[in-house]
């Protein structure tokens, strides 16, 4: 079987010839893989060795987030090309020993709530987390990767770029390129590459927990070979990952290609499908029977109220499940994390004017009291 390793005692920019931290057509692939064929890919942890079981809370104040995420790759998919569809199926994920879950101010959906850093260290073992920061807490394992995508064409990177520079000069929350921490660090490259954080048309930060072991991702292509690469894994996460980091690990992903000529361009796939035939899940995990729930609508907390805001009335359930949790003991730093982790967030309905309902779901078997 055909493998990229990394080393885990070397940073990223150590290490360039493994992977990237941002996305370009002109990053060259590290090895090449046939449809059909099986890879194992080794990844670092989405702040790339920058936490370690001996780092505190305030040591978050001094991460460098330009160096997010450390991603392995490109892997060049013989035959693909602009217009096709690449499926990927997830083989299987390896787990690491450690993981942790962090706070870092100003990141997070409720960054203006929490404005601290907080970290929590987990161990894992025997298919749970667990963390001394949380007693009682043990997560099962639910190991995916929250960044996996293909490379984008130099006309859709400008259109992102054009488009995202709209927004920030809207006020919205954009992380435009930035040459520093950039792997590759080579100009133009460094300078033009686009951030990884958010996801996009080429896949990317999907953070979806569903794409674990037995799923099928679809991706269209955009450039020759694909260039197809991962990182960001997760031990669990809540659908949400509120806090901006569900259980952060190293870890490994074993996948294979399938390369459908063409249907991206003839079906008009824009945007990543998934599928599987199994749970990604065990089914009372993934629904539990054991489960208490908040809500929120679009309302805010002075009793205006705006109309059909799914956004807000997320805000509301979580914060309302914050505190559902500060009740039965946790702090608040504490419960914004098992959130992340293990609370879902569904959206109830989206029809009922002007108040939409998102609903915040804790499986209570997570807890051993």
């Amino acid at each position: 079987m055909k493998s990229i390793t990394v080393d885990y005692g070397k940073t990223l920019a150590e290490e360039p010839d493994k992977g990237h931290n941002r996305w370009h057509e002109g990053i060259a692939p590290v090895i090449e893989v046939a449809p059909g064929e099986e890879i194992e890919i080794q990844t670092r942890d989405a702040f790339d060795g920058q936490i370690t079981p001996t780092t505190t809370a305030g040591d978050l104040r001094r991460c460098d987030l330009n160096r997010v995420h450390a991603l392995t790759g490109p892997v060049y998919v013989t035959g693909a090309a602009p217009g096709d569809l690449l499926e990927v199926e997830i083989c299987d994920m390896k787990p690491a020993g450690f993981g942790y879950t962090v706070q870092v101010p100003g990141f997070g959906f409720l960054r203006d709530a929490f404005p601290e850093p907080h970290i929590v260290k987990w161990t894992i073992k025997d298919g749970f987390a667990e963390s001394a920061d949380l007693p009682g807490v043990r997560i099962p394992d639910g190991s995916f990767v929250g960044v996996i995508g293909v490379a984008p064409s130099k006309a859709l990177r400008e259109t992102i770029q054009r488009r995202e520079a709209n927004l920030l000069t809207r006020g919205g929350m954009v992380l435009p390129p930035e040459k520093d921490g950039a792997v590759p660090a080579a100009e133009p490259t460094a300078s033009e590459a686009l951030r990884t954080v958010p996801p996009r048309e080429n896949g990317g930060n999907l953070d979806i927990k569903q794409l674990s072991k037995g799923a099928r991702l679809m991706l269209p292509v955009f450039v020759d070979g694909a260039l197809f690469s991962v990182g960001d894994a997760h031990f669990a996460q809540g659908d949400g990952e509120a806090c901006g980091t569900a259980i952060e690990m190293t870890g490994a992903i074993l996948v294979r290609f399938t390369l459908h000529k063409g249907e991206a361009e003839r079906r008009g796939i824009r945007f990543p499908r998934f599928a599987r035939d199994d749970y990604y899940f065990p089914p009372e995990l993934a629904a539990p029977k054991r489960f208490i729930a908040t809500t929120g609508m679009s309302i805010r907390a002075d009793g205006t109220n705006e109309s059909e805001d799914a956004t807000l009335s997320a805000r509301n359930a979580l914060l309302a499940m914050i505190d559902l949790l500060v009740e039965r003991g946790w702090n608040r730093q504490q419960a914004y994390a098992i959130c992340s982790v293990a609370v879902d967030l569904k959206l109830s309905e989206l029809v009922d004017v002007p108040n939409l309902v998102v609903s915040a779901f804790l499986p209570l078997d997570i807890f051993d009291r």
